[in-house]
């Protein structure tokens, strides 16, 4: 069992998450727990409110909302009844055992899981200390329940029996997801997780999921008042539906967002650049390097691929390496003149044309992208997909910080 533990600043947006996956009819509410009611006799509202009502207890407590997931093995038959009994013993290992929760049984992952909706007030208007939760308490609750009831170890199983496999995640199909949605649940994970220093890093990674960046034409009046579009790509690399503004979303993943994250994340990318280059100096080295496709195959093995970008005469005139261990983007240029997209061409004998396969980004303006196909090592971890943080507190890393010049205090002779 893996149990996940993540606050935010919105119960409605914690709530409304679970209550959207039972109307869609792929999640259950299993029960009320420390509720006035019984659950079945409760609308949606006095659900919501109960929880609401109890956090306006201590307003000086912003960062008010706690959602957890317990996750279990594919193959764990765990029945309705199992998993209240899971959850309260959980809950009240935590220290959360009096607090009113929702606890919603969900069926859209390849593995039994469970999702709780809380908050960390208390009735007394005080804050349950969240502070390192997740050692000092949540791992001795996970592991006494795991013996308790005979469950799959998360040490021994957690790289086989919680790593997301492709068959388990279908990439966004236009007409047949809820747009907004999807694209939303891909924004979530890839915006907070992934370390991309512009569109086009970034893009190397959204293109994977058939979705597109745009920030529109060089003359059009999206670019010049730095606006931004989302909107899904069909197996061509094409533009399909109707693009949605950032500003739509709820994280707001706009221009302005993505410009800060690209100054954060210039520094925290900076540690593993020298393990991408070793890992492409290796695949340059190693003889029989004829191709595109040879060189995705040997980085693939360490969680690399190259995305190229082609015009339409074969010519290679821009690469991105996507770093999907690590979660970094780099482009070509940036780990330097050998990795870019011409010292790579003068290496590799190609063809005048790609061959079938090759992971490969077709710029064609205004849309540029023939997205790869996910492999285990593009997956991100299921768990991650899971729970996201509501609100991404990210410091600015110290080199970056302004630093505040301090003003010298005059000396006083007290006999001037």
């Amino acid at each position: 069992m893996v149990a996940i533990i993540k606050t935010g600043h919105s119960i409605r947006r914690t709530f409304h998450y679970n209550e959207n996956k039972v109307k869609e009819g792929v999640a259950t509410l299993l029960m009320a727990q420390n509720y006035p009611m019984e659950t079945g006799k409760m609308s949606e509202v006095q659900r919501l409110n109960m929880l609401l009502k109890t956090a306006e207890r201590n307003p000086n407590i912003s960062r008010n909302s706690v959602h957890i997931s317990l996750n279990f093995a594919p193959g764990e038959q765990l029945n309705g009844e199992q998993l209240k009994t899971i959850a309260n013993e959980y809950m009240e290992a935590i220290g959360f055992g009096g607090q009113p929760y929702l606890v919603y049984q969900h069926n859209d992952a390849g593995h039994p899981h469970i999702h709780i909706a809380t908050t960390l007030v208390n009735a007394q208007g005080k804050g349950i200390r969240m502070q390192n939760i997740g050692r000092t308490v949540s791992e001795k609750a996970r592991k006494d329940i795991e013996q308790r009831y005979g469950l799959v170890k998360a040490e021994d199983h957690k790289k086989e029996v919680f790593q997301l496999k492709p068959l388990n995640i279908e990439k966004i199909q236009y007409g047949k997801t809820d747009t907004r949605r999807a694209i939303a649940n891909i924004l979530s994970h890839v915006l907070n997780t992934y370390k991309y220093t512009s569109l086009t890093e970034l893009n190397a990674v959204l293109n994977g999921y058939n979705i597109h960046a745009d920030p529109g034409s060089e003359t059009s009046r999206t670019r010049q008042h730095k606006g931004l579009f989302y909107r899904l790509l069909d197996g061509n690399g094409q533009p399909v539906g109707v693009p949605i503004k950032a500003s739509l979303f709820h994280n707001r993943p706009t221009r302005t967002f993505l410009e800060k994250r690209f100054l954060v994340n210039h520094a925290a990318r900076k540690p593993f650049a020298e393990k991408v280059k070793m890992a492409i100096d290796l695949a340059l080295k190693t003889k029989g390097l004829t191709s595109l496709q040879v060189l995705d195959n040997r980085l693939k093995k360490s969680g690399i691929r190259p995305i190229a970008r082609i015009n339409a005469t074969g010519r290679l005139y821009g690469i991105t390496y996507v770093d999907h261990m690590n979660k970094c983007v780099f482009n070509g240029s940036a780990l330097g003149k050998q990795y870019s997209a011409n010292a790579i061409q003068e290496q590799l004998e190609m063809a005048p044309k790609p061959a079938t396969g090759t992971v490969v980004q077709k710029l064609q303006e205004p849309f540029s992208t023939t997205p790869s196909t996910p492999t285990n090592a593009d997956m991100p971890d299921v768990l991650e997909l899971l729970m996201q943080a509501e609100h991404l507190n990210e410091s600015v890393p110290h080199p970056l910080r302004s630093k505040r010049k301090k003003k010298k205090k005059k000396n006083i002779n007290p006999n001037q």
